[in-house]
């Protein structure tokens, strides 16, 4: 079931131009929003701000008005909103359930991995910090207990984020607050219904709606849509360098991306204006035809300029 007050948003980083991958989940997003006359909400999660590159934000907002999809209200960039996430910390730190921790990276190295790749935090700094040593971030403690979801996707999961995450960092080395914290605050800010991201964030999951329920914020519905790889099944990313969404063929790329969700458009529609594949793709949405494996990038270039403005 589906409310009528539908509110969706694509969150992307400013680390660099869109690519393919991050295109599949814009459209997915903008879809499952559209369909339903819900709102789509686009916000920069800048919140790294060593690691966004000069101009990036803004060609990323000209990449998805090229693609037709447009949004819906303001920019929220997550660069302006330390006030509400150090607000979020300060109600953590009240109820006990955060601490300050003094471990780098390379004391953990040898901690256990989780099957994501990920540190599983050994809990070194749970019971107060080890003599001789000084707090560089805030964890919160995790209970041993599963922490149960549905994806309108990959269906009914379950994680225990003590055995599989560990007390997760909510306030980082460098000062900066960590994504799993900004994204609850900035979800329930801008009164998120429905969150539909890349697979790849799927088993953050799990730390989210606990942060959620700390803070006393809903709970978005969620869903995870395949990721992108290149031919070596790495995800598509600036650190396995990407091509940016191609300048030429929007019409071309955008029908791979709606094949890639279950939703190839008819042979006449093919390469079609993206207003047009836009239109017939909200009118044939079905969030359950869209698969749940990762595919292969295939670029796609053609004479069309698909970032030239409309004379």
């Amino acid at each position: 079931m589906i409310p009528a007050s539908y509110v969706g948003r694509f969150a992307p980083s400013p680390t660099g131009p869109l690519h393919v991958g991050s295109l599949v989940a814009a459209v997915a997003s903008w879809l499952d929003a559209r369909a339903v006359g819900g709102r789509w909400l686009v916000r920069m999660e800048d919140l790294d701000v060593p690691r966004c590159e000069p101009g990036a934000a803004d060609t990323i907002l000209s990449q998805l008005e090229a693609y037709g999809l447009h949004w819906d209200g303001a920019v929220l960039l997550q660069s302006q909103r330390d006030d509400a996430y150090a607000e979020a910390l300060a109600a953590l730190q009240s109820i006990g359930v955060v601490y300050p921790c003094a471990c780098t990276r390379s004391q953990l190295a040898d901690a256990s991995r989780n099957h994501e790749g990920e540190i599983i935090y050994p809990g070194t700094c749970r019971n107060g910090l080890p003599a001789g040593t000084v707090a560089r971030a805030w964890r919160v403690s995790v209970p041993d207990v599963s922490t149960y979801f549905h994806d309108r996707i990959h269906g009914d999961l379950q994680q225990n984020l003590a055995h599989e995450v560990g007390d997760f960092i909510v306030k980082r080395a460098d000062g900066l607050y960590a994504y799993q914290l900004a994204v609850v605050v900035d979800d329930a800010f801008q009164g998120i219904t429905h969150v539909v991201r890349g697979a790849d964030l799927l088993w953050n999951t799990p730390r989210q709606i606990y942060l959620q329920s700390l803070l006393g914020l809903p709970t978005p519905v969620y869903a995870h849509v395949p990721l992108i790889t290149n031919a070596a099944g790495q995800k598509l990313s600036k650190q396995t360098l990407a091509p940016a969404l191609p300048e030429t063929g929007c019409g071309a790329v955008l029908t791979r991306a709606l094949a890639t969700l279950g939703h190839p458009p008819p042979d006449e529609l093919a390469g079609a204006e993206p207003s047009e594949q836009l239109a017939w793709a909200s009118a044939h949405w079905h969030i359950e035809n869209v698969p749940t494996e990762a595919a292969i990038a295939n670029p796609v270039s053609t004479p069309e300029n698909c970032l030239t403005p409309d004379p």
